[in-house]
C-alpha cells in the first residue's frame, strides 16, 4: 500500500504557476499511489497568487478518474463578488470507502490572530492490509492556542474510533443511515501540521492516551531511527520561506499499524509547491 500526503498550496508552485497536471504527474512521479492526501485545494478564490478561481476538489477528482474522490471543506463562505467559495482538503483512494467523516477541528478565539476553520478528513478503506482509518489534516498556521486545540481533538477522534471499532453497532443493510458500517481501528493520519518535529504539539500528539488505544507513531521515526526528519518546506520558494528548510508535515500510524511500515520518502525534487510531497509504504 503506497499512500502520499501534500500540501499542494492550490498547485503553485516556486515558478509561481497555478498547474494541477503538474501536481499530479509529480505525485506519480513519486509513486504509482493507492492513496493521495492533499491539503490546500481552493475554489472561488482568483485572489489566491496565481489561481484562476476555478474548482479545484473537481479539477483534480477529473484528473483522477480511477480513485474514489473525497472532499473535505473546511471554509466554506461567500465570494464578495457572488457565489460561494471553498478551500480544504481531499482524499483519492484506489480502494474502496467504506465511510467518511468530515470533522471541523476546534477554532478557539484568539483575538488578533488571523486564521481560518480548519478540518480532519478521515475514511475508513478496505485496503490489502485491512481495514485502515486515513485521516489528513492541515492545522492552525498562526495560532498556538487552537493549534493545541486541533491536537487534541485529533487525539479524541483517535481514542472515539478505537472504541467504535471494538465495539460494533447493531445495524442491517436495510436500516438505512442507521446501518452499521464497519469502522477501522488502525489509523493512518497525515498532513501539515504547521509545527516542527522537536515540538510540543507533536510530542502530545504522539504521547499515550489511555490503555485501549493505540498511540500514534511517527512513521518517519519506524524507518530512519536516529535520522533527523528531512525538510518538507523551504526547499526551492525562497521568497515565502527564506531560511533553512524544515520540517511540518508527517505521517503518523497508529502502533497497531508500526510493524507494516517499510519506507517513508520525502521528495526532495518537486518544485510544484511549497511543501514537498511524502511517501508511506506499507507492508
Amino acid at each position: 500500500m503506497k499512500l502520499i500526503t501534500w500540501n499542494i498550496q492550490w498547485g503553485r508552485g516556486a515558478d509561481e504557476r497555478v498547474d494541477l497536471d503538474r501536481i499530479v504527474a509529480h505525485a506519480r512521479r513519486l509513486a504509482e499511489f493507492d492513496v493521495l492526501c492533499l491539503q490546500e485545494l481552493s475554489a472561488g478564490y482568483p485572489e489566491l497568487p496565481g489561481c484562476d478561481g476555478s474548482d479545484q476538489f473537481k479539477g483534480l477528482a477529473d484528473r483522477l478518474p480511477a480513485y474514489t474522490a473525497i472532499a473535505g471543506v473546511a471554509t466554506d463562505t461567500p465570494h464578495p463578488t457572488g457565489g460561494r467559495r471553498a478551500f480544504g482538503n481531499m482524499i483519492f483512494s484506489r480502494y474502496p470507502v467504506l465511510q467518511v467523516w468530515r470533522h471541523l477541528l476546534p477554532w478557539p478565539a484568539d483575538p488578533g490572530v488571523s486564521c481560518m476553520q480548519r478540518i480532519a478528513l478521515e475514511a475508513t478503506l478496505d485496503t490489502p492490509v485491512g481495514l485502515i482509518r486515513v485521516a489528513t489534516t492541515h492545522l492552525e498556521y498562526y495560532s498556538r492556542l487552537q493549534r493545541a486545540a486541533q491536537i487534541e481533538r485529533l487525539r479524541d477522534l483517535h481514542r472515539e474510533a478505537v472504541a467504535q471499532a471494538r465495539s460494533p453497532r447493531p445495524g442491517a443493510p436495510t436500516d438505512g443511515p442507521f446501518c452499521a458500517v464497519p469502522r477501522a481501528a488502525a489509523s493512518i493520519l497525515t498532513g501539515d501540521f504547521n509545527c516542527r518535529p522537536e515540538s510540543a504539539e507533536r510530542m502530545r500528539l504522539l504521547a499515550a492516551i489511555d490503555d485501549a488505544t493505540p498511540p500514534y507513531r511517527d512513521a518517519w521515526e519506524l524507518t530512519h531511527r536516529n535520522e533527523a526528519h528531512a525538510p518538507t518546506v523551504g526547499l526551492f520558494d525562497k521568497e515565502q520561506w527564506p531560511g533553512p528548510p524544515f520540517t511540518f508535515d508527517f505521517i503518523f500510524v497508529s502502533e497497531d499499524l508500526a510493524s507494516r511500515v517499510q519506507d517513508v520518502r520525502v521528495d526532495p525534487t518537486s518544485d510544484a509547491s511549497d511543501h514537498q510531497p511524502v511517501l508511506l509504504v506499507l507492508t
